[in-house]
């Protein structure tokens, strides 16, 4: 059993998945009221699956980019766990979460989320038999700039705000956006991602993992 969690920014997800079926799972919007909210919805989501948290075996995380405050909630509750119970601990980028809800084409991909002040964190990916690729590291960008280095016919998912969706939709030529429904995070595809790296015996030391924040040059240690 593998317990995914992921508070990377407003938007929030937590699913139970056992490698064959998704127990439960669990997405809602919080204002900066994540330290609050998780506890809580992690306790209802076991209750309602009727799961034990000593029946869970793993841990994924979701790693950022995003919000500061909020991913330091989810990285510190995983951690305290993994420590605790002495369970294997994945991390996995926010925007691998994003491409991954994206049917394969051979068209290329960029995956969006909000990064305050009118930016957007964005990663671009390609499609392999192993699914989407990052293309390089997620980079910083307004709305304007993105689109304007859609030069040719390119899927566009995640976060998005109306109007930066009316923006994009102007280059109906070249901007393939996903639907809000199909932009919505998912925990459960965290919970997927993370297994397949748990059973392929990788895993991440929790001491030292960091989540991603795109303004610093480098992740913070010991988050």
């Amino acid at each position: 059993m593998l317990l995914a969690v992921d508070t990377s920014t407003a938007q929030v997800g937590l699913a139970l998945y056992d490698g064959e079926r998704v127990l439960a799972e669990t997405t809602w919007t919080s204002r900066a009221h994540h330290t609050e909210q998780v506890p809580p919805a992690l306790a209802e989501l076991l209750a309602r699956a009727e799961v034990k948290m000593t029946e869970v075996q793993a841990l994924g995380v979701a790693l950022g980019p995003g919000s500061f405050t909020s991913l330091r909630v989810g990285l510190s509750l995983v951690k305290g766990i993994a420590l605790a119970r002495h369970i294997p601990l994945i991390g996995i980028p926010t925007l691998d979460i994003v491409a991954a809800a994206q049917p394969l084409t051979d068209l290329p991909l960029a995956a969006v989320l909000q990064a305050g002040r009118g930016r957007l964190a964005v990663g671009w990916y390609t499609a392999s038999e192993a699914g989407w690729q990052a293309e390089g590291p997620a980079t910083l960008s307004t709305v304007e700039q993105l689109s304007r280095k859609i030069k040719s016919p390119t899927i566009v998912c995640g976060e998005l705000t109306g109007d930066e969706r009316q923006r994009l939709a102007r280059k109906r030529i070249n901007v393939q956006l996903a639907s809000p429904a199909q932009s919505v995070r998912r925990p459960a595809l965290l919970a997927e991602l993370a297994w397949k790296r748990w059973q392929s015996g990788a895993s991440d030391d929790p001491a030292a993992l960091a989540p991603i924040y795109l303004h610093l040059a480098n992740p913070i240690p010991n988050a």
